[in-house]
């Protein structure tokens, strides 16, 4: 289980193996996604839905993820292709967050909830409360423009591009302030990479204040 939890499609495809990290990753996805949205909610008992989405978006996220897979040194388990190998795809985004949300898969396949909101609660909770500092539950699109306002920076707008096929898509967004850009995100869908962007950029931009 471990081993199919770090099994890329790349190292599939090339050795023949048959199967990859992708149905584990789509079943940790959700486990991971309750289980945060549970210890939110218990948290949290002030915050309504408005501050709890945002926050939650802050935390189940491809960058966030990623950063907590980094901090466990997955990259260096998950079996690569050699294209991938030679792309430097152990420190990529969006091969950690999926190698991470596998092993949440596998843990809770063989272990149960009990012990997966265990380890998922040790795991997540530098990244909440680093999120909680930052802007408690804010939208960060909506933080972002509260700041460039109050800063008197001018127009806030995003620009967004896709990579990738159809049912595989990535998004870049850029965070520019009066035609200059500020930060980028990326996410696997537009808000996502948007919100990415906004939270990035806003680090940097409290900093003027």
């Amino acid at each position: 289980m471990l081993e199919l939890a770090f099994t890329h499609r790349s190292f599939a495809y090339e050795s023949g193996a048959k199967e990859t990290n992708e149905r584990l990753e789509f079943l940790g996805d959700s486990v991971l996604g309750l289980i945060v949205t549970e210890e939110l909610y218990l948290r949290y008992p002030d915050l309504d839905e408005s501050r709890l989405s945002p926050l939650r978006s802050g935390i189940v996220n491809m960058r966030a993820l990623a950063d907590i897979a980094r901090t466990l040194d997955l990259g260096k388990y998950i079996r690569l292709g050699k294209g991938e190998e030679v792309t430097g795809g152990r420190d990529k985004n969006s091969l950690l967050a999926d190698a991470l949300e596998a092993l949440i898969g596998a843990i809770y396949l063989e272990l149960g909830f009990a012990s997966t909101t265990d380890v998922v609660r040790t795991l997540i909770n530098e990244t909440l409360e680093s999120a909680m500092a930052k802007g408690a539950g804010l939208d960060g699109k909506t933080a972002l423009q509260e700041l460039v306002s109050s800063l008197g920076k001018g127009t806030l707008e995003y620009q967004v591009t896709e990579t990738g096929p159809d049912h595989d898509k990535s998004f870049t967004a850029v965070a520019m302030v009066s035609g200059e850009p500020i930060a980028e995100g990326i996410g696997k869908s537009k808000r996502e990479a948007e919100q990415s962007a906004a939270r990035s950029a806003y680090e940097i931009l409290a900093t003027l204040k």
